[in-house]
């Protein structure tokens, strides 16, 4: 039985939906209650039992690497003043990161392209870092990671939104087989009208490496990009694809509402733990 322990963080987009900051802040450096988001997203791959990570940036995107390499003047810095107690603060983490630049912005499916070296022929995650889930239980990822146990194909994270929402996602049609898994038998990238169902992907994937067959042929879809979406849709001629819709509570940082609704999250969480 395959397992996975590799995953693919595309973090080379422009961010263009919360400009104007992001001209010079990546939002995945965008501060949730004292970490940047990016880190949320390395945690949970870790919760989940990955233990090799590649985050695609882009040549405006080398903050993220800054965070995740040793400073050794803070580190000489802290112990200088005595402070040796926030080192742990600073220490990254146990995991290894790699990283590979994509020279231009060509959509989520170039992106993921660029991690077939790193994925070489195993299965492996895929995690969309503007999407912070919170749950009480299991991760996010480790709910798919679950599912790909049992059937060993692609898995997709699901979400039942509002048909007003579902515009702005890929959007399943698909067999429910239990509880919250189904089988997928199409997929839609960003429906203006009539989606086939009402649940969207939300930021989370299982792929076999053959996904990059798939990506390779870099067929431009919706906004002139080389969508994922299409990719998938073109796997479900040949392959299975299964979809969950996880537990945890998704956070669309993409968005101010989303990013605003995470932080008053989190801040009443803290009180609550305070009092």
């Amino acid at each position: 039985m395959k397992t996975i322990k590799k995953a693919i963080i595309p973090a080379a987009g422009f961010g263009t939906r919360n400009l104007p900051i992001t001209k010079v802040l990546p939002k995945e450096m965008f501060p949730i209650a004292g970490k940047p988001a990016i880190q949320y997203i390395i945690e949970e791959a870790i919760e989940s039992g990955i233990e090799e990570i590649l985050i695609v940036v882009s040549r405006n995107k080398n903050m993220i690497l800054d965070y995740f390499d040793r400073s050794l003047e803070y580190e000489a810095f802290l112990e200088k003043t005595g402070k040796q107690h926030l080192l742990k603060k600073i220490v990254g983490p146990a995991i290894s990161i790699q990283y590979v630049r994509q020279p231009f912005a060509d959509g989520l499916g170039a992106a993921i392209l660029l991690g077939k070296r790193f994925a070489n022929k195993d299965p492996f995650a895929v995690l969309l870092p503007d999407d912070i889930f919170l749950q009480s239980g299991q991760p996010a990822l480790r709910e798919l990671l679950d599912v790909y146990e049992n059937y060993q194909s692609t898995v997709i994270a699901l979400e039942k939104l509002h048909e007003e929402l579902l515009k702005n996602y890929g959007v399943v049609k698909g067999i429910n087989l239990k509880d919250n898994t189904y089988e997928i038998s199409d997929i839609v990238e960003k429906p203006r009208s009539t989606p086939p169902s009402n649940l969207a992907v939300s930021g989370r994937y299982i792929f076999e490496p053959s996904i990059f067959s798939y990506l390779e042929k870099g067929e431009k879809g919706v906004g002139g990009e080389v969508q994922l979406t299409d990719a998938i849709q073109k796997l479900l001629k040949l392959e299975k694809c299964y979809g969950v819709e996880v537990s945890a509570k998704r956070y669309d940082i993409g968005t101010d509402k989303g990013y605003f609704k995470l932080i008053q999250k989190l801040m009443t969480h803290s009180e609550k733990e305070d009092e």
